[in-house]
């Protein structure tokens, strides 16, 4: 794929290598938001410090990537260990960027999942470290999803401001609904809290921008995700908290990517399509 940008022509190599490139520079970000986030703490300021004695990290350390491997994995300061997570998310945002670009192309449509994506990175890890996803992305997202829908409504395949309004506002009703309803039954099996509203709130968001088709599959296939690593924590007897909000994440992911595919194999298609016909026949 050669995309054209501005009226150029180019070369896939070259696309491929700048979008990772600026998507390594993005995860820089999004660590800083994964450790200061759930802290309370700006992102904007003070600069990149390290964690231990709190120094300002040089700019020729700081290069994603391989300013980790290029410092050992330990700060040049304090020689105190760096989380091998800093250089995966990077090397992960990098490829996320090119794979989503790569799926839906440098176009208004791409640029916003890419958004999306970005989002659901730094609330996997957020999720996994403190059980956590702040409101700041999950109720912030959702709105800016609301608009983006607004803005371009052939998100959802439709053409006018308020079709685009209407398909976003009920994404967000499936997609925090069907996990609130879920969890309600949860609560009155289990006699405790299962579902979390940080989830309910993430799959609301992600209904937002990607619609209800989208997140009623994600809401069915998430929990197959979870369930091998669920399995795990049975087998040897382990008590630790999973949180699920990696797992919707994956979801979403798995569905955005193979969407058209998994409507046909989960039946939901045919079902659209035959409501849509009975609309029309009364």
């Amino acid at each position: 794929m050669n995309p054209i940008i501005l009226g150029i022509v180019v070369p896939e190599l070259f696309w491929i290598a700048f979008a990772f490139l600026f998507g390594s520079i993005v995860g820089s970000f999004l660590n800083v938001c994964i450790y200061r986030m759930p802290r309370e703490e700006s992102v904007v300021t003070p600069p990149s410090r390290c964690p231990g004695c709190k120094k300002p990290i040089l700019w020729y350390d700081n290069i994603p990537v391989l300013g980790w491997f290029a410092l050992g994995g330990k700060c040049r300061h304090c020689k105190k260990r760096i989380s091998w997570r800093y250089p995966f998310v990077e090397a992960l945002t990098g490829l996320a960027t090119v794979g989503t670009l790569y799926r839906f192309g440098f176009t208004p449509h791409g640029l916003v999942y890419l958004v999306l994506v970005y989002a659901l990175i730094v609330v996997s890890f957020i999720d996994i470290d403190f059980q956590i996803i702040p409101d700041e992305i999950s109720v912030g997202g959702a709105g800016l999803g609301l608009l983006l829908s607004i803005v371009w409504p052939s998100l959802h395949g439709v053409h006018t401001w308020v079709q685009g309004w209407q398909q976003a506002s009920l994404g967000i009703l499936v997609g925090g609904g069907s996990l609130y309803v879920t969890g309600m039954l949860g609560d009155f099996l289990f006699k405790k809290e299962s579902m979390g509203g940080g989830d309910i709130k993430l799959l609301a968001m992600a209904g937002a921008f990607l619609g209800w088709k989208v997140v009623l599959i994600t809401f069915l296939i998430s929990p197959m995700i979870a369930l091998i690593p669920g399995l795990m924590m049975i087998i040897f007897k382990k008590e630790h908290v999973i949180p699920y909000g990696p797992f919707l994440a994956a979801g979403l992911l798995i569905t955005l990517f193979a969407d058209n595919w998994l409507l046909r194999v989960t039946g939901i298609g045919e079902t659209i399509r035959l409501i849509h016909e009975y609309r029309q026949w009364h």
